[in-house]
């Protein structure tokens, strides 16, 4: 084994210490201590000075210069605001906070206060060893955090009474808009029915962005009264359950009379009055959404929340997102996965069924033990308690002669009439500090929620003009009967699994939290050096603001001028991401990386159109972009093209010359990662661009790779014309196991007009704006003090310190890595950028990628990403976050698996009977009285010291991904799957 170089070898000048005494001067000490980037940036100058030798290479300048083209420099630095100390940011941070005035919002819309259980606040939300977690696709790693949404699946399946469930989506908005594509694919062979129907009794941020997706798609939306409507042309119907007015209705009727007319219905139904309504599945729903928020998690002005999505086992192929299914490892246990039935977009590209990549996997995470502390009776006692204060505040209204909507309600009313004007209400409602929803036409709504209180209810009474003490609330629950009538009432019976009924007490909670805790690995562990996927520091600086009330407990949809720290916030980071992009605007809205790439076409076509380029159509997309990229221009309404790549991963200027002059006439964009996805930056890079304009179309720049870019070039400086951040990589937004997420886009001046807008909140977006993306205005915008906090920490010179050292380690890993995997693509001088492709290629007829996956686990390491985006190879991504005794553990680990690969490779042992055949090796196998394998189980167990002193061991062995698709179950085993 390879051991990694002493920084004690280097001489003392390098680490700046005279005899241990670390050399500062006292303008140095007028500073604060708790500098950011030094903690940040994880290797220490002597490292870097270590690894810059090791290149041979003088400075990071030079390394700069032999790697990123000098054409596309910036001329200039950054012009950021002045960086701030972690307890600076944490005061200032606090007083933006201030300026949100936390009102009590009674404005429902598909969004309600919740109490979230402290013990999963503290266990999980608080939690690096959650959510620094990477999206569960090395499953043998990930089977804690696979249970719990596997308990998220069963939850939503229960309570809709649907066949298969996904493992959460981005918003209710998105997840309708997502069911909405999914019936029309369900259409009849022989149907050309192009109509969608949606109720008008749904929330309306919900019809905008379903009429906006459908838009590009050219289905027509037809808005209107479900119980009047004809199902002429129409292929699928959406409804709200309760409505947007918190009427109930019995949907059977037209749920049959859809059926009839070859149309599907998918409901959007509110999960906590499913406890008490009949579930959708039951009246024969075919898709049910909506959102699980009011299951614990904070308002947070409007997301992360987790949406779902279930239908029926016939659809499974075509339902979007990420499904976790039940297999079984090579011992023949149960072991949880994802289930790739539902042909994911990164593999199916641009005929996949969606672009969605990150969903919300933390909060659906949380949802789910919202459910498994409470069961179901807890969640009884809580829908009932919503229920009751719900009608005693109806029959009140109703005796002081306002006009109330009829029972059966759950939590929502909708008043009108009576003694006082909706301006009257308003300001007495403000004058204490309540929020409730104002209608168009004079009407006015309240939706309770869990942490209502009665005495909330009197000055509600209040506000609508009782006297006070004029209503005796306790005395007007005795006389609530909440009997539903029987075709609305639930009869059936839910999470009725032992997960759901043994962890009531908070010591039990708290233990099974912590037991699926440790069968995760996270980056509380060790590295996880996935290419492209940037899996960074989250520092606990930027994460504390997001667990403060004054972020999370407002309602997105409460008056701007309680949300002013805000307001602030998103103004300051817009200017400093539009500096760091060269653009000149920037939307937050989009709330995931494909949600971005997504809203820059949509911007894109708009832009085409306003000029009357409406043949504008073809997106010219390089053969290595991610998978993503296709699916979502696609989405945007575009025909894709292909572009060839050469053989050292560039784009084929040749090729993309002869299709954008070939296509000059419909030609609408092109989709380019910089630097690009095999890890180099591509010298042409302008020259394309310039192709592109000639031929009228825009270019569109995926930034999955911007933390190669800041400080150094930017896609102004490149020629984009759009670009999305991804806010979860680049930003530090932690990934969570899969989500969340954030994407917003940079545009330039031309394309800034066509922002997207929102229907309830105005003054978002360009003066042409587009239709909204996501459900809420700034979309989940309570994680955005968490880039805040990263740039306004690092400041211009620590952005490009975090660039120059990502680019440091990924050259480092590659030099060391060489001799033993060749570094598939390389920059003209040599260099990568921030991440380097090893390739395997060469031993496909010894080992398998996955072997070498696999066998990391047993050094403690996530794999490299696999497979992508050339087949055969690990794309490897260290950041600058990752210190040089870690980035040498890791060259370390496969080093040492190349040299077990060498033992296959000349004969001394078969691969089925080899280390890396078996691994995993989990503790079970290890302790098995029976051992008849050729190495012993210290090789298998324990192949490094540094492995035997912090052992992480793998939950199961190697999973049957094969028996598992074959055999699709998608909801907690019975416990006796376990026993046996």
């Amino acid at each position: 084994m390879t051991t990694p170089t002493s920084v004690a070898t280097l001489p003392s000048s390098q680490n700046g210490k005279v005899n241990g005494d670390i050399q500062m001067n006292n303008r140095d000490l007028l500073t604060p201590t708790d500098h950011f980037v030094d903690r940040h940036i994880g290797p220490r100058e002597e490292d870097i000075a270590h690894m810059l030798h090791t290149l041979g290479v003088e400075s990071l300048a030079e390394l700069m210069n032999e790697t990123i083209p000098d054409n596309i420099r910036l001329g200039d630095k950054l012009q950021m605001d002045p960086p701030r100390s972690e307890s600076e940011i944490l005061a200032e941070l606090r007083a933006l906070a201030a300026q949100n005035k936390i009102y009590r919002s009674f404005i429902g819309m598909g969004y309600s206060d919740t109490l979230t259980p402290p013990v999963v606040l503290r266990n999980i939300f608080e939690n690096p060893g959650w959510y620094t977690q990477y999206t569960p696709y090395q499953a043998e790693i990930a089977q804690g955090r696979l249970e719990a949404l596997l308990n998220f699946q069963t939850m939503i399946m229960d309570l809709t009474g649907m066949e298969i469930a996904n493992a959460s989506m981005l918003d209710e908005g998105t997840a309708a808009a997502e069911a909405m594509t999914l019936t029309l694919r369900q259409r009849p062979r022989r149907s050309n029915a192009n109509t969608f129907f949606i109720s008008e009794l749904c929330h309306p941020q919900t019809i905008a962005v379903v009429q906006m997706r459908a838009e590009p798609l050219d289905i027509n939306v037809v808005v209107g009264d479900h119980a009047s409507y004809d199902f002429d042309d129409c292929f699928g119907a959406l409804l709200q359950y309760p409505a947007t007015d918190g009427s109930i209705h019995a949907y059977e009727s037209f749920v049959k009379a859809a059926h009839e007319n070859d149309a599907l219905v998918v409901v959007a139904a509110d999960l906590l009055a499913l406890v008490l309504l009949r579930a959708p599945g039951e009246f024969g729903a075919d898709v049910v959404v909506g959102n699980s928020q009011r299951f614990g998690v904070p308002l947070g002005y409007g997301g992360p929340h987790a949406a779902y999505m279930a239908t029926r086992e016939d659809y499974k192929r075509q339902m979007p997102g990420r499904l976790v299914g039940v297999s079984v490892d090579a011992q023949g246990n149960p072991a949880m996965r994802l289930a790739m039935q539902t042909r994911e977009q990164h593999i199916r590209r641009e005929k996949a069924t969606s672009n969605i990549c990150t969903a919300q996997v933390l909060l659906a995470i949380m949802a789910s033990m919202y459910a498994v502390y409470h069961g179901p009776d807890g969640l009884r006692k809580i829908a009932r308690r919503v229920q009751l204060l719900t009608a005693v505040l109806h029959k009140g209204l109703s005796q002081l002669g306002y006009t109330v909507n009829e029972q059966p309600i759950f939590d929502t009313i909708t008043v009108s009439g009576g003694t006082k004007s909706q301006d009257e209400i308003r300001e007495s409602a403000l004058s204490r500090e309540m929020n409730l929803r104002y209608f168009d036409d004079g009407r006015i709504g309240i939706s309770l929620d869990e942490i209502a209180e009665t005495y909330e209810i009197d000055h509600l009474f209040e506000i609508f003009g009782a006297a006070p003490g004029q209503f005796n609330v306790p005395e007007m629950a005795d006389a609530v009967d909440l009997a539903y009538p029987e075709a609305l009432a639930r009869t059936t019976e839910f999470l009725t699994h032992p997960v759901f009924n043994s962890y009531h007490s908070e010591t039990e909670m708290m233990r099974y939290i912590n037991r699926l805790e440790a069968r995760d690995l996270s980056l509380t562990h060790s590295m996880i050096p996935l290419g492209s996927c940037t899996m960074k520091l989250n520092a606990t600086a930027e994460m504390l603001p997001v667990m403060w009330p004054k972020f999370g407990a407002l309602h997105p949809f409460a008056p701007l001028d309680q949300a002013e720290g805000y307001q602030v916030l998103f103004r300051r980071l817009e200017r400093w991401l539009a500096e760091i992009t060269g653009f000149t605007a920037v939307s937050l809205q989009p709330n995931s990386g494909a949600s971005g790439e997504y809203t820059g076409m949509l911007v894109i076509r708009a832009y085409h159109l306003s000029r009357g380029d409406d043949q504008r159509n073809v997106c010219l997309i390089p053969s290595s972009a991610h998978g993503t990229n296709p699916a979502s221009a696609v989405m945007a309404g575009m025909n894709v093209v292909v572009v060839k790549c050469d053989d050292h991963g560039n784009i084929d200027v040749d090729d993309l010359r002869a299709k954008a002059e070939q296509y000059s006439e419909t030609l609408s964009a092109v989709m380019i990662t910089y630097p690009s996805t095999h890890g180099v930056f591509e010298a042409a890079i302008e020259e394309i661009c310039q192709i592109i304009h000639d031929n009228g179309g825009q270019v569109y720049m995926d930034g999955a790779n911007m933390n190669a870019q800041v400080g150094y070039t930017s896609p102004g400086k490149i020629g984009a014309d759009v670009c999305h951040l991804n806010l979860h990589k680049t930003f530090t937004i932690p990934h969570g196991g899969g989500g969340p997420g954030m994407g917003p886009i940079g545009v330039a001046a031309h394309l800034a007009p066509f922002l997207p807008g929102h229907p309830v909140v105005a003054g978002v977006g360009g003066e042409q704006a587009i239709g909204p993306v996501s459900a809420a205005p700034w979309g989940s915008a309570s994680i955005l003090p968490i880039p805040y906090a990263y740039i306004a920490m690092m400041g211009d010179d620590g952005l490009q310190k975090a660039t120059e050292v990502a680019i440091l380690n990924a050259n480092y890993i590659a030099h060391r890595l060489d001799p033993h995997y060749p570094v598939l693509y390389k920059g003209e001088n040599g260099r990568v950028a921030h991440e380097c492709i090893i390739d395997l290629r060469p031993l496909k007829e010894v080992v398998t990628v996955d072997d070498v996956a696999k066998r990391l686990m047993d050094y403690g390491f996530h794999a490299p990403t696999m497979s992508f985006p050339v087949p055969g190879t690990l794309m490897i991504e260290p950041t600058e976050s990752e210190s040089l005794v870690e980035v040498d553990r890791f060259c370390d680990a496969m080093i040492q698996i190349r040299q077990e690969i060498a033992e296959i490779e000349d004969g001394t042992v078969a691969h089925d009977d080899s280390v890396l055949a078996h691994a995993p090796h989990t503790a079970s196998v290890i302790a098995s009285e029976v051992w008849e394998r050729p190495y012993s189980r210290e090789t298998a167990a324990f192949p490094t010291e540094w492995v035997r002193s912090s052992k992480f061991w793998p939950a199961v062995a190697r999973i049957d991904n094969v028996y598992g698709d074959r055999n699709l179950v998608c909801a907690c085993l019975p416990i006796e799957a376990y026993e046996d």
